[in-house]
């Protein structure tokens, strides 16, 4: 039997990532949703990702996406970082509000799932700088509507490394 480490360590998209961010959401605080749909959108790079209250939709920033995937030194990172903005937006859609609490929900739960010396949890304890203090985060232009819809990510193949 794998562990969640070895099966998110295997992850290829983010169809495959969003199903551990779910199965640990739900092993941890017993609630699950379903029906959301990611958006890769061109944003500040102080915006991670956003979800909007009320809303099936999870916004990520292409940019910052792109530089991680290019500058990180494993695949193993570059799934950590997804896992973690996706867990930390599927929070705000399961109805955590609060900045600060969801903030302690991510940690909570990738410490759980992982335990503390994997770089998710690092991620979660100290921010994407944790992992990857040499990628330099420069402001690119987001004067473009450069929106990429990954449709139902409960079942995407859609790479994120291309």
């Amino acid at each position: 039997m794998t562990t969640l480490t070895e099966r998110l360590d295997a992850c290829e998209d983010f169809g495959d990532v969003f199903q551990l961010v779910k199965k640990s959401a739900e092993r941890s605080l017993g609630q699950r949703r379903a029906g959301l749909m990611l958006y890769l959108a061109r944003l500040p790079k102080h915006i991670g990702a956003f979800h909007t209250v009320g809303t099936n939709g999870i916004v990520m920033n292409r940019n910052t996406l792109d530089v991680i995937t290019h500058g990180a030194r494993s695949l193993r990172e570059i799934n950590s970082y997804v896992y973690s903005i996706l867990l930390h937006e599927y929070l705000h859609a399961l109805g955590y509000i609060e900045e600060r609490d969801v903030r302690k929900l991510v940690f909570d739960i990738s410490f759980e799932t992982f335990g503390p010396d994997h770089p998710a949890t690092q991620i979660a304890s100290k921010g994407p700088g944790a992992i990857f203090p040499d990628i330099v985060l420069n402001e690119l232009p987001i004067d473009t509507p450069d929106v990429e819809v990954i449709p139902d990510i409960e079942r995407s193949s859609h790479k994120y490394i291309s």
